[in-house]
């Protein structure tokens, strides 16, 4: 799993049958440091996220073991929206003090 930032919706009006009201997100990948990376990736929404906010992203065959996409070409899938993310070093992340 990995930590990413929702920056946008992704809208396809011609697709795969399967993916019929499957809700697609553009997510920017996050580092260690809070960071953000130059890596995007296209993730299926499972828990209703929003633009601004972090999410916790299953990707590969772990992203298809959601029941709504089993049998369905989906690589990434956001399984969680984020409170809070602590290190060993203290708070990195706290949902109610972020707003961007």
């Amino acid at each position: 799993m990995r930590l990413a930032k929702v920056r946008g919706t992704v809208v396809s009006t011609v697709k795969d049958d399967s993916l019929m009201g499957v809700k697609l997100l553009l997510v920017q990948l996050i580092e260690e440091s809070g960071d953000l990376q130059n890596e995007y990736e296209v993730a299926a929404d499972v828990v209703g996220a929003g633009i601004g906010e972090w999410v916790l992203v299953s990707r590969g065959s772990a992203a298809r073991q959601q029941q709504r996409y089993e049998n369905k070409p989906v690589d990434a899938a956001i399984i969680a929206i984020i409170d809070t993310v602590s290190l060993d070093s203290g708070l990195l992340y706290d949902k109610r003090e972020d707003f961007s």
